[in-house]
């Protein structure tokens, strides 16, 4: 069953934002508790599901994926579901959003040039409408958000 997070809940949360590596013994003694203590508010988080998962941030460009752009997409009735399975199975798209307006969904994907992007694009025009945007630079990353604390 889950409970609402507490302050601790949130310290420890935003010291594995801030770094997934930080040892056991280090989240313990900034939250003020044992390490089997710290150890178990983390495992339960877990299997509440406030925390899904631990990664690794990449610099994209550094591994050659120099464009990011996002496309909205109008798609066709009834091929809905077959454009999610083949969005799940492209390594490119980094985000796939349904979304309410003019246009049904819209992707964040990642490209090492514009040729293969245009390729990409090409491929969903079978799905319907697309309208692409180049990003120039992001002036925010992505970030995780904390809920606020109750107060």
């Amino acid at each position: 069953m889950k409970r609402g997070l507490d302050y601790v809940d949130h310290k420890i949360i935003s010291l594995l934002q801030e770094n997934a590596r930080m040892t056991l013994k280090e989240i313990a003694s900034k939250v003020y508790l044992s390490s089997p203590a710290a150890s178990a508010r983390i495992d339960r988080l877990e299997k509440e599901g406030y925390i899904t998962g631990f990664h690794a941030s990449i610099n994209r460009e550094l591994i050659g994926y120099h464009i990011k752009a996002f496309i909205n997409l109008v798609v066709e009735a009834g091929l809905k579901e077959e454009f999610i399975d083949y969005m799940k199975q492209c390594r490119n798209v980094v985000e796939c959003n349904c979304i309410t307006g003019d246009y049904a969904m819209l992707l964040e994907v990642i490209y090492p040039g514009t040729e293969e992007l245009e390729q990409f694009v090409c491929g969903l025009q079978k799905y319907g409408k697309t309208q692409t945007q180049i990003v120039f630079s992001t002036a925010v990353e992505h970030r995780e958000l904390l809920p606020e604390l109750a107060g």
